[in-house]
């Protein structure tokens, strides 16, 4: 089966970049929750 988006987008994806990419977003995310949860402990510490 034919991609009709291919013909848009071209053929030639970097997926090494795009591998990059997504692990630097991932990596992001988990550090993001693990930051937003520790401000939450410590919120339930102090301010309670």
């Amino acid at each position: 089966m034919d991609n009709p988006d291919r013909e848009k987008h071209g053929n030639n994806m970097d997926y090494q970049e795009h591998e990059r990419t997504y692990k630097l977003f991932i990596t992001l995310a988990q550090w993001g929750t693990v930051i937003v949860a520790v401000i939450l402990i410590l919120m339930a510490i102090f301010l309670v």
